[in-house]
C-alpha cells in the first residue's frame, strides 16, 4: 500500500507527459531537502526543468523536420576565412527578425565561399527561436515539384512549401536547370507564396548576402516579371559584399 502514492504518480505524470517531471522529482526532492527549498521553489524547479528539456525536444523536432543535410552553427563559421564578409549582418539576420517582416536573403558566390554553411546555420537559428524551416536544393524541389505534378498532388506540395516560416533553397544555379525546370521551379514558388499570402499581393524585400565573386547565376534563376510577388525589388536589396582572394 505505501508504493500507491507513488505508482499513482508515475502513471498521472505520464498520463500528463510530464518526463522531466517523472525522471526528477524524487531526486530534487531530495536535494530541496537537504537545502531547506520550501514547496513553491521545488515545484518552480522541477517546471522550469520541464520546460527546458521540452523546449529542447521541440528544437531537435524542427531540425529533424527540416531535414539539413547536416546541422552547422554560425560559432561554427569561420569568418576570418572571408575578411570582407559583414559579419554582423550574419549575426543580426541570426536573429530571425527577417522572417517576420518576410524578406528573402540570397547568397551569392562561388564554390567554397561558406554559402550552404551560413544557410545551415540561419535555419538552425530559426529552429532555435520557434520556427518551422525546411532545407532543400532547387535540383531537388524542381524533382518534387515535377513529381508531384504528375502524380496530381502539387496543391499538398505547395501547403507544404507554404507552411514553412522559413524555406532554404540551396544550390540555386550551382546545377544549371533548362528552361522548363526553371519555369517550374519559379512557378512552384509563386505558388507557395500566393498560398502562403492568401491572395494578398505583398511585396517581399529582400537583402543580398553577396560574396561578390562574379557569378550571378541565382539571379538568372529568379523571376523578373511585375508581378507583386517578385521577390526583391531593385530599390530595396541590401548588399553583403565578401571578395575572395
Amino acid at each position: 500500500m505505501s508504493d500507491t502514492p507513488q505508482l499513482l504518480l508515475v502513471h498521472h505524470l505520464k498520463a500528463l507527459k510530464l518526463p522531466s517531471f517523472l525522471r526528477e522529482y524524487d531526486k530534487l526532492a531530495q536535494q530541496c531537502a537537504a537545502e531547506g527549498v520550501d514547496h513553491p521553489r521545488y515545484l518552480l524547479r522541477l517546471a522550469e526543468l520541464e520546460l527546458i528539456d521540452r523546449e529542447q525536444r521541440m528544437v531537435e523536432r524542427r531540425i529533424k523536420e527540416a531535414r539539413f543535410p547536416a546541422v552547422k552553427s554560425l560559432d561554427s563559421f569561420e569568418f576570418p576565412a572571408i575578411p570582407s564578409l559583414n559579419k554582423t549582418l550574419v549575426l543580426e539576420l541570426a536573429r530571425c527578425e527577417y522572417v517576420a517582416r518576410r524578406e528573402n536573403v540570397i547568397a551569392v558566390g562561388n564554390s567554397g565561399t561558406g554559402k550552404t554553411h551560413i544557410a545551415l546555420g540561419l535555419g538552425l537559428a530559426a529552429c532555435q527561436k520557434g520556427l518551422s524551416v525546411g532545407f532543400i536544393t532547387a535540383a531537388a524541389l524542381v524533382h518534387e515539384l515535377i513529381e508531384a505534378r504528375d502524380e496530381k498532388r502539387l496543391l499538398r506540395l505547395q501547403r507544404q512549401l507554404a507552411g514553412y516560416k522559413l524555406l532554404i533553397i540551396d544550390e540555386l544555379g550551382y546545377v544549371p536547370l533548362s528552361t522548363n525546370r526553371r519555369r517550374t521551379l519559379v512557378r512552384g514558388l509563386q505558388s507557395a507564396l500566393r498560398a502562403r499570402l492568401h491572395h494578398r499581393h505583398q511585396q517581399s524585400a529582400v537583402r543580398r548576402v553577396d560574396w561578390r565573386v562574379r557569378v550571378r547565376a541565382a539571379d538568372r534563376c529568379a523571376p523578373r516579371s511585375a508581378d507583386p510577388l517578385r521577390p526583391y525589388p531593385r530599390n530595396e536589396r541590401r548588399q553583403l559584399s565578401a571578395q575572395t582572394e
